[in-house]
């Protein structure tokens, strides 16, 4: 799902935008836990196509981020997509984990009854999130990283 900003942001944290897409997996009977190197792929695709911009991606050291597969899709696509690898545990570097953090406070005290429940309140609160350019601001100052207008 790609978003806009909302029509009162103006400036430069207008720019700001949140892309995300839901993976419900359970591990269980060998249900994969996390999204194979495809969806990585596809994922980063769909985003740069329906934000029509350039994307900065900031990766753990998960395996499937790792393989040559991805690493050469990045390669191949040095004119859009920068990936940058984080070191080995350092979520004080990485923007994605004060997402993280506001999504846990925002759903802390909700309760989902089934997967596709889990799904509609995560969704919504992401949501809410993205359409708040100072909260993904926050994010990226607490990495100490700056967005160059």
């Amino acid at each position: 799902m790609s978003t806009s900003p909302a029509p009162s942001d103006t400036g430069p944290a207008a720019a700001r935008t949140s892309f995300y897409r839901l993976h419900v997996g359970h591990g269980r009977g060998g249900e994969p836990k996390t999204f194979a190197r495809h969806e990585y792929r596809d994922l980063i695709i769909t985003a740069h196509q329906q934000l029509n911009a350039p994307l900065v991606w900031c990766w753990d050291n998960l395996n499937a981020h790792l393989a040559k597969e991805v690493i050469a899709f990045a390669e191949e696509h040095v004119d859009w997509l920068r990936i940058f690898q984080m070191p080995s545990y350092a979520p004080e570097l990485n923007p994605s984990e004060g997402v993280w953090s506001l999504l846990n406070h925002a759903i802390a005290n909700f309760v989902a009854t089934d997967p596709s429940g889990l799904v509609r309140l995560v969704k919504s609160k992401l949501k809410k999130i993205q359409f708040r350019a100072h909260l993904i601001d926050g994010c990226l100052a607490g990495t100490g990283l700056t967005i160059q207008p």
